[in-house]
């Protein structure tokens, strides 16, 4: 899976609207659908917020692995 689909699927799976998401990421609605749609990466400062957000490793939301560990923990 790529990582735009399952950032996509990450919000809608926890209930989350793309101006939340999009907040949360101190970015426009319109950045964070073209994150998600691919027509512009998002920055890994943003995945790293997505992960710790949705308590996912980093491996997960880039699609290297399938298995939703949780983010580590210092």
């Amino acid at each position: 899976m790529k990582y735009t689909e399952r950032i996509r699927a990450l919000r809608e799976d926890n209930d989350f609207n793309q101006s939340q998401i999009a907040e949360l990421l101190n970015v426009g609605q319109k950045t964070y659908s073209d994150y998600e749609l691919g027509k512009i990466r998002i920055p890994i400062d943003s995945i790293i917020t997505l992960a710790k957000h949705y308590n996912v490793s980093l491996d997960y939301i880039c699609g290297v692995s399938d298995v939703k560990n949780e983010y580590p923990k210092k």
